[in-house]
């Protein structure tokens, strides 16, 4: 498996080990991470830090071109939020581990230009059934169901 999923996924193991929801993201620029995230709407009572939404903020401001240079690495398919924030930006590839747990946006990004590269982790797959599975009122909370 590519080093930035697996990033990613050692993120998502974080955020569980935190007591939070398994998802993680990275931000990466000319082959390097520049930012890393993963979700924390538990831990910070945030209803926005998503695993993709903390790799972009852990990035910090960053211009318009790096941004446009930019692939964002997340280990599940991402909601209508980060979606919107990965149009927002213009950033132009979106690697996904995997989207049987969740599927996201990923038609609108692909209508919108965004090259979408679907990984199918089965890691990715595991760590979201246990944790759906352990975990169901939280997750569905964090889903809006």
């Amino acid at each position: 498996m590519d080093k930035f999923m697996q990033a990613a996924i050692e993120e998502a193991k974080l955020g569980l080990a935190e007591g939070g929801i398994p998802i993680g993201s990275v931000l990466v620029h000319k082959g390097k991470i520049i930012g890393r995230g993963h979700n924390k709407r538990v831990q910070t009572g945030s209803p926005t830090l998503h695993g993709e939404m903390d790799a972009l903020e852990n990035a910090g401001r960053q211009s318009a071109s790096v941004y446009r240079e930019s692939v964002i690495y997340t280990t599940l398919s991402p909601c209508s939020m980060c979606t919107g924030a990965i149009l927002l930006y213009g950033i132009p590839k979106v690697v996904i581990g995997e989207n049987e747990s969740f599927m996201g946006e990923e038609q609108l990004l692909k209508s919108r230009g965004v090259e979408i590269d679907m990984v199918d982790s089965d890691e990715c797959k595991q760590l979201m059934r246990d944790f759906m599975a352990e975990k169901p009122e939280l997750w569905n909370e964090d889903i809006g169901e």
